[in-house]
């Protein structure tokens, strides 16, 4: 399990149950590694900016990830760590790899999430 302050997705069926929610998600896979962290942080830094956005983690190793985010067309040909993807009504709304800071993930969320 990764340890952030973000709540984890760890399980297909939890993602499954997420996007069938209808809910506006950000969901950040990584690792702990030096690009991923900063993410995170990020993240969990627009919890209350952002109320009716859910914002999970999900750890790039483990089985979920390889059966959710990483075969979603969006993310298959991302190269760096994490892979940050949004989705609203259950359904991909942006997707993006590698290091973002909070100006680039308040675009994204303000652009496809609001």
């Amino acid at each position: 399990m990764l340890h952030t302050k973000l709540n984890h997705i760890e399980s297909t069926q939890q993602y499954q149950e997420l996007l069938s929610s209808g809910k506006k998600i950000a969901v950040v896979c990584g690792r702990m590694g030096p690009m991923c962290i900063p993410v995170y942080d990020v993240m969990d830094s627009l919890k209350t900016k952002y109320p009716d956005v859910e914002f999970m983690d999900m750890e790039f190793d483990a089985p979920v990830a390889a059966e959710t985010i990483r075969r979603l067309p969006e993310t298959r040909s991302f190269q760096g760590l994490p892979f940050t993807v949004y989705f609203r009504d259950g359904k991909v709304a942006a997707a993006t790899s590698s290091i973002q800071n909070k100006q680039q993930v308040k675009e994204i969320l303000d652009a496809k999430l609001k």
